[in-house]
């Protein structure tokens, strides 16, 4: 048995008048390897976020002096999504912030962000050495903000390693990845796991790595050690039976007709000489439903940029919204209007005074907040969306004290409340567990069947897609395949 790394005895952890973790005991010895599942909002960021110091607690953790780490205590949690500061030491960007070349050589390189790191690296392997198994070498002059979501994830985990943490706890790390991205990070782990490095994985889908030998499972805040990874599996969403509900009230919003939703003809983006994306025909016809796919990296978010009217190469170019060029005299507020958007950016980026109810009141008014009196039918429309989606009773909560999924829930239902023609949802169902999954796939599926909403989903997951979709645009390097 080996020695003792860390010991959790009748761990409590009390929040917003809620106890969220109860009576929680663990004990990580050396040589083992924690997969730690459990549906959404179980509590599995904040056990996370206490071992790491970030909560006060009640009970005990301890972490015991092992002869040759010295006095080392420390955990490092991997969070599913990451800020990370500026040339001006700032952290505060906006969703579309990437899309704008000016912001985006403000922002630190890939380069600068690790150069305080010993050139020595672990001791048994150089930082140069790590970078490229990382497959992060070809990326040192790279601003952060043009990251995709695997290779910011590669980061993080490399500038944790490179911090001599005991434990590294990764929060959901295959989030955002397409297949070779989490294939790759399947092997970072199993290298990771094999040079003596101690890692926790927390999960609400089916996959856990070969690497992990020790598994539990979290309900309602208890903890509870599993023999094997097939008793913490989440089972997936299509083995769930649909939720019937009643669908909330729809506003008369008088959108002037149109045959096409989006329109491009040889658009390309280019940014510093390389083409994002290059040679783009596409028609999304109204109340069509596509699905648009490929790799990290493929420009699938720059493409939506361009409709979304986020992106400002969309006046280089010769692009149709709503049957309408960009660019003839039409306000990006004309544009919003008739569009419900979410994506990963807008989520991490919102306005962190939001609150969950004025989060999906701000939909009636595309802002990244609320910021003005609603009517008293605007107002009773928004308590019909807290009820369908059963956050009645965190109207007034926090959006960010939230559990991901509920936040990705809630800005869903900012998306779709003023009823638009047009719903671009970008790896919407990112952090929502199996029956939040299932529901969130009804619920799309409900909206598009029922208005007649043209839609364009984006997923690394074939099993995500909803059964409107009958079209698909999958993008390579910038270009339709």
């Amino acid at each position: 048995m080996g020695s003792m790394l860390l010991k959790i005895e009748s761990l409590r952890v009390n929040m917003y008048g809620k106890e969220i973790l109860h009576d929680v005991s663990l004990e990580i010895r050396q040589g083992e390897q924690w997969a730690i599942f459990g549906a959404a909002g179980t509590g599995k960021t904040v056990l996370a976020h206490t071992l790491a110091g970030y909560h006060a607690y009640g009970g005990r953790i301890d972490f015991p002096i092992l002869p040759e780490s010295g006095s080392d205590k420390s955990v490092m949690v991997i969070d599913q999504q990451h800020r990370f500061r500026d040339l001006r030491n700032q952290n505060q960007f906006y969703y579309q912030q990437r899309y704008n070349a000016l912001d985006a050589e403000a922002t630190i390189t890939v380069g600068q962000d690790l150069a305080a790191f010993d050139e020595n690296g672990t001791g048994f392997i150089t930082k140069a050495g790590l970078l490229e198994i990382f497959h992060l070498t070809p990326l040192l002059h790279e601003p952060l903000i043009q990251l995709s979501n695997g290779e910011n994830k590669r980061l993080q985990i490399l500038k944790a390693v490179l911090g001599f943490h005991r434990i590294l706890i990764l929060d959901e790390p295959f989030t955002g990845l397409d297949r070779r991205g989490r294939q790759l990070l399947d092997d970072l782990m199993s290298v990771l796991s094999a040079s003596g490095q101690h890692l926790v994985l927390l999960g609400s889908r089916d996959h856990i790595p070969d690497c992990f030998n020790r598994f539990a499972k979290l309900e309602s805040g208890t903890l509870h050690i599993k023999k094997n990874a097939d008793e913490v599996r989440i089972k997936q969403a299509e083995t769930i039976p649909p939720v019937y509900k009643t669908f909330p009230s729809a506003l008369s919003f008088s959108y002037p007709d149109f045959r096409f939703a989006v329109r491009m003809q040889q658009v390309h983006v280019l940014y510093e000489g390389r083409f994002l994306l290059e040679g783009i025909n596409w028609e999304v016809e109204k109340g069509s439903c596509w699905a648009l796919s490929g790799p990290n990296g493929a420009g699938k978010s720059t493409l939506l940029s361009l409709i979304t009217a986020d992106n400002p190469q969309a006046y280089a170019n010769e692009i149709y919204l709503f049957d309408r060029k960009r660019g003839s005299g039409e306000s990006i507020w004309e544009i919003k209007q008739k569009i419900g958007y979410l994506s990963p950016e807008l989520q991490l980026y919102f306005d962190p005074a939001a609150t969950a109810f004025t989060t999906i009141a701000s939909g009636l008014f595309d802002t990244i907040g609320l910021f003005r009196q609603l009517a008293p039918l605007q107002e009773q429309l928004v308590w019909e969306w807290l009820e369908y989606l059963d956050c009645k009773g965190l109207a007034h909560r926090l959006l960010t004290s939230l559990p991901a999924g509920m936040q990705r829930l809630i800005l869903l239902g900012r998306a779709m409340i003023k009823t638009p023609p047009l719903l671009v949802l970008d790896e919407p169902f990112q952090g929502l567990d199996a029956a939040q999954t299932a529901f969130a796939m009804q619920m799309t599926d409900h909206f598009c069947t029922q208005y007649a909403c043209s839609l364009i989903f984006v997923s690394h997951y074939n099993q995500d897609f909803p059964t409107c979709i009958s079209q698909s645009l999958r993008l390579e390097k910038g270009k339709m395949v």
